[in-house]
């Protein structure tokens, strides 16, 4: 991803409100599966870690994006955007 690309990315996603919240838990298996879903809807998704997750956002993040096989784009703070193109319907131009 270049980073013009990763800035339109990030432009869009100011706008967003979380749509998925990690909590005490962590990583969960459903939780990889809700991602999954609403990338391949959205493509371009929010997520926000809880104060009561006690995992760095930034770990969260990553592990989200290997199992979900999603782009991060952004971390800030307790706000993780993940971002995976849908191939046959594209919902992003980039």
């Amino acid at each position: 991803m270049t980073s013009k690309e990763r800035a339109k990315l990030k432009s869009l996603a100011m706008k967003e409100e979380p749509i998925l919240s990690v909590g005490k838990s962590g990583v969960t298996p459903e939780l990889c599966t809700s991602c999954e879903e609403a990338l391949a809807k959205r493509e371009l998704i929010k997520l926000s870690v809880l104060k009561n997750c006690e995992d760095d956002p930034k770990i969260v993040a990553r592990m989200l994006s290997e199992r979900t096989r999603s782009e991060l784009v952004q971390v800030i703070g307790r706000k993780i955007v993940l971002y995976k193109q849908n191939k046959e319907k594209p919902v992003i131009i980039l």
